[in-house]
């Protein structure tokens, strides 16, 4: 199995201090199951290409991207212009304030990352702030920029290491009274609390990831492998397809052709020499 990419590569700023550190991904999508569309009645892939109408499929190159400023009026901003925006954050993740390890809501916390030191120099650095986070039972919180998007974050142990969370800004999250304004005030009947409490004492144990599958997966990859032995399952095999700008040339020739008729019925024909 290959190693990993890292996904960010920087420093791990505390005060003075600064630890090379390498970002890598928590999770993994291997393990799910993917499909791809296919034509029923040609049995071909279906494409899905960026295309603009009348001219047909169009080199990625000449996409840039453009802001909205009214009456469907764009600014156009170019890649390069988007890269000189100077972040510290690109290349720093600075530790600037520490909370309680369980202070942070929820609600806020998106993805999981490893944050690993980059070599053995760094290692002696980087475990006396793992120690330390986890003797005061902290987490740092600090700004990463991964994918050309500023995130905040919150560093804490994890393991051996320490495990990186992207946060969602305080504008990012909706606010929930709305969605809770149906339900009416009122306590719960005191017996069925006591029940419900009950329960949910009897069924309390450690978490244990390892003790929860994904049974639809499961369920999917049999289901595939009963297809699969079973001959009658329909099956297409997709040739080779010709590239995107077979595509563009017959969009363009429309175009064209289009243009030809328009010109001729504005001007006609033009008259013989008499």
């Amino acid at each position: 199995m290959a190693a990993p990419r890292a996904l960010w590569k920087g420093q791990l700023r505390l005060s003075l201090v600064s630890i090379p550190v390498e970002l890598f991904s928590a999770t993994k999508s291997g393990a799910k199951i993917s499909f791809r569309q296919i034509h029923k009645p040609s049995g071909k892939k279906i494409r899905y290409e960026k295309v603009v109408p009348g001219i047909g499929p169009i080199d990625t190159d000449d996409i840039v991207k453009g802001y909205e400023t009214g009456d469907d009026e764009y600014m156009l901003i170019e890649p390069e212009e988007l890269d000189a925006i100077k972040l510290e954050t690109k290349k720093t993740l600075e530790l600037v304030q520490f909370v309680g390890g369980c202070e942070i809501p929820p609600i806020y916390f998106d993805k999981p990352y490893y944050l690993v030191p980059s070599d053995d120099l760094a290692e002696d650095a980087y475990r006396v702030v793992r120690d330390a986070l986890r003797a005061d039972d902290k987490a740092g919180l600090g700004q990463i920029t991964l994918r050309g998007k500023e995130h905040l974050a919150a560093v804490r142990p994890c393991g051996d290491g320490l495990l990186l969370e992207t946060l969602h800004y305080a504008d990012e999250i909706r606010e929930a009274e709305p969605m809770f304004s149906q339900i009416q005030d009122g306590k719960a009947d005191k017996e069925l609390l006591e029940v419900a409490t009950s329960l949910i004492d009897r069924k309390s144990a450690p978490f244990d990831a390892e003790a929860y599958s994904d049974s639809y997966a499961e369920a999917l990859r049999e289901l595939l492998e009963a297809k699969r032995k079973n001959k009658k399952t329909p099956r297409v095999t997709t040739s080779a397809e010709k590239p995107a700008g077979g595509d563009n040339v017959v969009d363009l020739m429309s175009a064209l052709k289009e243009s030809l008729k328009t010109t001729e019925k504005k001007g006609g024909r033009k008259k013989k020499a008499s």
